[in-house]
């Protein structure tokens, strides 16, 4: 029996991060009999959000799910699109574009990979389609369709999957109202001192700026990049990543959707989406890159470029130009260094989302890693004690997920045939981790993948990167050989007509968005 259960949680910090950790805390902790836990967040109206993480992996659909959000009422209140993978252009070379998608490359035959059997048909047959042919997610993208995988049925035509799109400060509203409502208690106001035990450290009160005291048992620091308590009061120091992900600045602006003067409607018709494109696009330039991240009332548009190679003012030059639509504001100025806290579990003090790390967000993994930390937070949840062995552990976790994350990125730049600016020259010569030479040259001999981390980005994600950015393995796995090529080549002619088939019966994105948006029926 555990007699020094967790009584009260002080959140430090709204915005994403905050109210992502605030909202599984009140559910699950409401249903721990015999021990209510209070969960207050504090946050500061002074202090503004980061806000511009607008795109998602796939695995936000099972938050989301956890804690029993309708998908309908989601996609209406966060002015929702969805995402079926990143279309990246000039990445590799000058007028290069390929598709990073969610999902698998079709059914494979036997035990080996897609991309194995398509490696050998290369061999046989000149002008082998591209291997995202046999990619449903990046078929649909093509076509700007969208429907959801039907996985009650599992078949050739629903081997993809789908993140979102949405606007996060609405994201961020959505899961405060759903927490409060629940029982979490939001105040407002500045922490300007933090009480620690004189004997473990453990923090034990917040002292705002208007005389009040927080006490609390377990601290959770959302406070962004400062790190107002993992880093101000603990110390917990910060591992730099940008000698190998030298961008350290990023400009952000949205702007309107191309032909969508009336999008701001509750009420859409598919002729007011006719941009609604079903992914996140990606282009290089020339000391960094801009997003494009179509919403349903605007598009979210973003320079992330190294500041070592280029001026603000350039950088700002060259994403208005590149905006679809008038801008709606001015571009806001963000600044980072890429890296982690050493330690993002504390004592009692957990720290999630900015406030534990930061890679840049090429492949929208910042709200992933939030999900993974609340996640991990819940699974190794500690009583008052807070053992030291489980922030080893939580700590061990997290570490490794920042890093496999940080070599997946560091991938993009590495692998540049570009010599046109000095910035992408420092990319192809730069120093690398061991771990991503490793798989790098594996693939580029063999044509395997080692994946470091289970739960981060799988082979098919590797495989569509490595080959994207030209990397063309000299080998494959000799077993593929076994098979007779006219059975080969007839399986996968089959799916790649199957695939076609399927996609164009699908709806159009916008048409699908449109419909499921629209206001319910009254009773």
């Amino acid at each position: 029996m555990n007699d020094k259960p967790i009584r009260r949680i002080v959140i430090v910090g709204g915005g994403t991060a905050g109210w992502m950790t605030a909202a599984p805390l009140v559910q699950r902790l409401a249903r721990r009999a015999g021990a209510p836990c209070e969960v207050t967040l504090v946050e500061s109206p002074e202090i503004g959000t980061i806000g511009v993480g607008e795109a998602t992996l796939p695995t936000i659909r099972f938050y989301n799910a956890a804690l029993g959000l309708d998908p309908d009422d989601f996609v209406r209140q966060t002015r929702a699109s969805y995402k079926l993978g990143i279309e990246f252009r000039d990445w590799g070379h000058v007028g290069n574009r390929f598709f990073h998608g969610f999902g698998d490359f079709g059914p494979s035959l036997g035990k080996h990979p897609t991309h194995m059997f398509w490696l050998r048909m290369a061999r046989e047959f000149n002008n082998m389609p591209a291997l995202e042919n046999w990619s449903v997610s990046a078929m649909m993208a093509r076509q700007s369709k969208f429907a959801p995988p039907d996985n009650r049925t599992p078949s050739v035509s629903d081997a993809y999957s789908y993140g979102y799109h949405f606007d996060a400060g609405l994201y961020a509203g959505y899961l405060r109202d759903y927490a409060v409502a629940r029982g979490a208690r939001r105040i407002e106001g500045m922490v300007v001192e933090v009480e620690r035990h004189p004997d473990n450290g453990f923090i034990t009160a917040l002292k705002l700026r208007d005389g009040r005291r927080l006490e609390g048992d377990l601290f959770i620091d959302c406070s962004g990049f400062r790190g107002l308590l993992i880093e101000g009061a603990l110390k917990a120091g910060y591992e730099h990543w940008s000698g190998q992900l030298p961008c350290d600045s990023a400009l952000a602006v949205p702007c309107a959707a191309a032909g969508t003067a009336s999008a701001l409607s509750p009420s859409l018709s598919p002729s007011l989406l006719p941009s609604l494109l079903p992914y996140t696009r990606s282009t290089a330039k020339d000391a960094g890159w801009i997003w494009r991240i179509p919403l349903q009332h605007r598009t979210g548009n973003g320079h992330v470029y190294s500041s070592a190679f280029t001026s603000d003012d350039r950088a700002r030059e060259a994403l208005l130009a590149s905006l679809d639509g008038a801008a709606l504001d001015e571009p806001r100025q963000l600044r980072f260094v890429t890296g982690r806290r050493r330690k993002s579990w504390i004592g009692n003090c957990v720290a999630v989302g900015l406030a534990a790390g930061f890679v840049e967000p090429l492949e929208s993994t910042s709200i992933h890693l939030i999900e993974t930390a609340v996640g991990k937070l819940l699974e190794l949840f500690p009583d008052r004690d807070c053992r030291p062995e489980l922030a080893d552990e939580f700590n061990r976790v997290m570490g490794m997920r920042y890093e496999s994350v940080r070599d997946f990125i560091i991938l993009h730049y590495k692998l540049t045939q570009r010599d046109d600016s000095e910035f992408w020259r420092y990319c192809a010569n730069m120093p690398i981790p061991d771990s991503l030479r490793h798989q790098i040259a594996l693939f580029r001999e063999t044509g395997r993948v080692t994946i470091l981390d289970h739960d981060g980005f799988a082979e098919p994600s590797f495989v569509a990167m490595l080959m994207g950015l030209g990397v063309v393995p000299k080998r494959y796995d000799p077993f593929v050989d076994a098979l007779d090529m006219r059975q080969v080549h007839g399986h996968f002619a089959g799916v790649r007509d199957m695939i076609g088939q399927v996609v164009s019966r699908m709806p159009e994105h916008r048409a699908y968005i449109a419909h499921q948006v629209r206001p319910p029926a009254a009773a």
